[in-house]
């Protein structure tokens, strides 16, 4: 990240991961989220991208971050099965950095919250019932197609993927869609590569590993070409034509790879800047958004939830300013923007 909101929220998410069972323990009992502190590798091919891999690295090490700008030399030294010839510089998270698994962090976060008297209602929103500058109520529809209608003092939207309609439904345009993204699992009977952090290369293909000699990868599309997704099919033709020979050609050890499995899902993708909204929206009295985070919702989830229920109980941000993420920059047409160190196009 190249904004100082985002590694703030990001830096949170670590600590919050680092102390699970005193924030979500319920009865005892702490869950287990499999924090792998693996590391990303965010790697550059040109002279640019290592201007901004440096420019960043600035920023979070300022901030607190834990990182290591290795040169292609020292890369190859540290892990000897990736090709760094093309390379120009490469940025390490030494700390802090890794993944989870995000279903149990999601039930964790369930069980925490009907612990402490939440009740939720399975069902999917149809209609808001709006009188001036307030949201009165809100109804859906329960699995047994019955309609239901609760009142609202405040409206929180955070339903992902579906924000955007959820806006329309309120009244307002909201810039975020839903975007499919893919994600391959394959096994490497090649045991020379250990240790791996997880990859980013400067085309935007990345890899990480799983366990058992697999691992999992993906890229986004290009934009001309991430469509607004409306299914969960695998775009077979993004591995095989993409990213396959990308990975192969970065990690040689990988050209004898097997596909093991994949899946499709939708990231909440906010097509004015990438960046999440969050904060109340200026006409809207009672309503707070709190989505479009376009692929770093699970990493900054900890944190905008702790900034929407400072919002709600105290009328303002306290632990992260998270104004620069306010709804009034897409109004204004003032985009929050990410500094782009992948500057390589590929074939799709």
């Amino acid at each position: 990240f190249s904004n100082a909101v985002n590694v703030s929220m990001s830096l949170f998410a670590a600590n919050f991961l680092r102390n699970l069972s005193t924030h979500l323990e319920v009865n005892g009992e702490a869950p287990d989220v499999c924090f792998k502190e693996g590391g990303y590798l965010f790697l550059s091919s040109t002279n640019e991208g290592a201007q901004i891999l440096s420019e960043n690295y600035d920023l979070q090490t300022k901030l607190g971050a834990n990182l290591k700008l290795l040169k292609p030399n020292e890369l190859k030294q540290k892990f000897p099965w990736l090709h760094t010839d093309d390379l120009t510089s490469s940025c390490l998270g030494v700390t802090n950095e890794g993944w989870i698994d995000p279903y149990s962090l999601l039930i964790a976060f369930k069980k925490k919250a009907q612990s402490l008297g939440v009740t939720y209602f399975d069902g999917s929103v149809v209609s808001f019932e709006k009188s001036n500058d307030k949201i009165n109520s809100v109804t859906y529809e329960s699995p047994d197609k019955q309609l239901h209608k609760l009142n609202c003092g405040i409206v929180v939207n955070a339903a992902g993927p579906s924000s955007g309609r959820m806006a329309k439904l309120m009244g307002y345009e909201l810039p975020v869609s839903p975007k499919k993204r893919c994600i391959f699992v394959f096994h490497c009977p090649d045991k020379s590569v250990t240790s791996s952090p997880l990859v980013i290369d400067p085309t935007g293909v990345y890899f990480r590993p799983e366990s058992s000699g697999n691992f999992i990868c993906g890229v986004s599309p290009p934009e001309e070409q991430d469509f607004d997704a409306t299914d969960f099919e695998v775009d077979h033709d993004l591995f095989e034509g993409t990213i396959w020979p990308t990975i192969a050609s970065r990690v040689p050890a990988f050209e004898g790879i097997r596909l093991v499995s994949s899946w499709a899902g939708h990231y909440e993708y906010n097509t004015f800047d990438q960046n999440g909204v969050v904060g109340y929206h200026p006409d809207i009295k009672n309503l707070i958004m709190a989505t479009g985070f376009s692929g770093h919702g699970l990493q900054h989830g900890p944190a905008v939830g702790l900034g929407v229920s400072e919002l709600i109980c105290s009328g303002k941000f306290q632990t992260i300013d998270l104004s620069p993420l306010n709804f009034e920059r897409i109004l204004q047409k003032k985009p929050l923007i990410e500094k782009k160190y992948r500057i390589i196009k590929i074939n799709y």
